[in-house]
């Protein structure tokens, strides 16, 4: 398999996790999001929305966005599932992962935060309360569904799922940014479980060819 990535892009990390906690090896090309290869014309033919991640099977097939290529690898490799088979629990876990996929990402990644600054003059300081903001409501959400659902020590009980794919690079972004954390103790809970086992080290941003510092 060959995963088109770049190392702090919250949604090639998602992927990653996936990809590490099934055991499945992939090549690793970088996207440099921060010079714009993401909008080169080469990878928009694999990617419209000019965007990572982009995994091509062995067999040719190209799939985008986070979650869907997670659901993918799911359906292939069943052995390590993300998702659930019980209803319910499959449901509680596609809210909490739709939570920061849907919610909080969106507002947050950088082709927005570059618009804000690009075309609507905002300032840099500016930018960063906005992202701190989006952050925080989404976060306090989340913390709210775990409080109510969760039952760790990942998000939905004694084994990973699609939606601590979600939450580790959501919290680790934030973290980047500077945000305050302390009121979500329950998703920092799952954080740092997440974080002492070896899949999560493995698909962390630092691991990656591309890191820098």
């Amino acid at each position: 398999m060959q995963l088109y990535s770049f190392f702090n892009s919250s949604t090639s990390y998602r992927v990653r996790i996936a990809l590490a906690l099934k055991g499945l090896a992939s090549d690793y090309h970088r996207v440099n999001l921060r010079t714009g290869e993401q909008r080169q014309p080469q990878h928009r033919e694999l990617s419209p929305i000019g965007g990572v991640p982009v995994l091509v099977g062995d067999d040719g097939v190209s799939l985008t966005q986070s979650l869907a290529i997670i659901d993918y690898l799911d359906a292939l490799y069943p052995q390590v599932p993300l998702l659930p088979s019980a209803p319910l629990l499959r449901a509680r876990v596609l809210e909490a992962a739709q939570l920061v996929a849907c919610d909080i990402h969106p507002l947050n990644n950088v082709r927005v935060l570059g618009y804000l600054q690009r075309e609507l003059g905002v300032r840099a300081e500016d930018k960063d309360r906005w992202y701190a903001h989006w952050v925080a409501e989404g976060l306090a959400a989340l913390e709210a569904l775990l409080q109510r659902h969760g039952d760790g020590p990942f998000c939905f009980g004694a084994t990973p799922t699609l939606a601590d794919c979600c939450l580790v690079p959501q919290v680790a972004n934030a973290a980047r940014m500077g945000c305050d954390l302390q009121a979500y103790p329950k998703v920092m809970a799952v954080y740092q479980h997440c974080q002492a086992q070896a899949a999560f080290q493995q698909a962390a941003p630092e691991r990656q060819p591309d890191f820098i510092q």
